[in-house]
């Protein structure tokens, strides 16, 4: 017989019994609270581990005085692109030492997706939100940091005031690869990025621009392909550029998948001793292949320790004035990108 429906769940009640304390005190201790001895809280947790007593974090959450829910959401663009996982992962570290569960969720670069996965984590009463900017206005971000929800920016910095946000070298290292590549000699330098409507994409192709002026380059349009959103139409577009009657020797890629779509062409085609190529974002396995690919690394870590200290600082009540930071990139060479140019 199945005695499933005649279960039920022990309560604060039963695991005071058990422990020989009062309700209070059980409270004080399973939500962390000063006011009960040592002794008695190795007893308390120890009857709730016999029990296996598990607190109601919402039903808590309405009796505190704060109000928290001990969690925090996280929307990103894509949890499946490496950079993005690598994010969550670096912000959730930081939320399981302060004992906050992250809801997480992809926006998948749509303003209404986005919208709608805001509203699920504001009706879960989340004490904050890190979030990746869809491109184009943010309507929706603006809206529910006028609620009052604590929010910081990662990747893409606002477009509205006072809100917190971490980015990168995103301008400064990209002409820094274009520089790089000059040295060498390249002067048909070839730029492939994302959408035009994200701001990083912006940024790295003003870096470009920038690289090319500074090493006396004259800017080619017929090397440029943006909008590339993914592996493939990158394969495809760098096909394109190598089509050209006068192809380019380099490759400038402005995004961690347009570099892998501009990889399988360089090696479908055999081109990948012959064409240098720098990416900006690494990727796995990027080291391991032959050769292996010179990236512009983010300090991808960094950059979400930062968001989460941010967050947990304004939930935590501090009110200093927004914060812009930028945590630096570096260009780390591993051969692709330092393929001179056949002369």
């Amino acid at each position: 017989m199945d005695r499933t429906a005649d279960r039920r769940e022990p309560t604060m009640r039963d695991v005071a019994a058990l422990a020989k304390v009062s309700t209070k005190t059980v409270s004080r201790v399973i939500n962390g609270l000063p006011g009960a001895g040592a002794e008695v809280t190795d007893r308390v947790r120890a009857a709730a581990r016999t029990l296996g007593y598990r607190p109601n974090l919402t039903a808590s959450s309405l009796r505190r005085s704060d109000r928290r829910s001990a969690t925090i959401g996280v929307l990103f663009e894509d949890l499946s692109n490496p950079f993005d996982a690598a994010l969550l992962r670096a912000v959730e570290d930081r939320a399981r030492h302060a004992g906050v569960l992250v809801l997480a969720g992809s926006s998948e670069d749509d303003h209404t997706l986005q919208r709608e996965l805001l509203v699920s984590l504001s009706t879960r009463r989340v004490d904050g939100v890190v979030v990746m900017a869809v491109g184009g206005h943010q309507d929706a971000l603006q809206q529910e940091r006028d609620r009052g929800t604590p929010m910081v920016l990662v990747d893409r910095p606002p477009t509205f005031g006072g809100t917190d946000c971490v980015t990168t070298t995103n301008r400064d290292s990209s002409r820094d690869a274009v520089l790089h590549l000059a040295a060498l000699g390249h002067r048909d330098i070839a730029f492939l990025g994302d959408r035009r409507t994200l701001w990083t994409s912006q940024e790295r192709y003003t870096g470009y621009l920038e690289g090319l002026a500074q090493a006396g380059l004259t800017l080619r349009d017929a090397l440029v392909r943006t909008d590339l959103h993914g592996a493939d139409l990158a394969e495809t577009a760098t096909g394109e550029l190598f089509d050209l009657d006068r192809p380019p020797t380099a490759l400038f890629t402005a995004q961690n998948l347009v570099t892998v779509g501009a990889m399988r062409l360089l090696r479908a085609r055999d081109l990948h001793r012959h064409v240098a190529l720098i990416g900006f974002d690494d990727f796995p396995l990027a080291d391991m292949l032959d050769p292996g690919i010179t990236v512009v690394r983010q300090d991808v870590p960094g950059i979400g320790r930062k968001a989460a200290e941010l967050i947990f600082a304004r939930i935590d009540g501090d009110t200093s004035p927004p914060v812009h930071a930028v945590v630096p990139a570096a260009l780390v060479r591993r051969g692709s990108g330092e393929i001179a140019p056949v002369s």
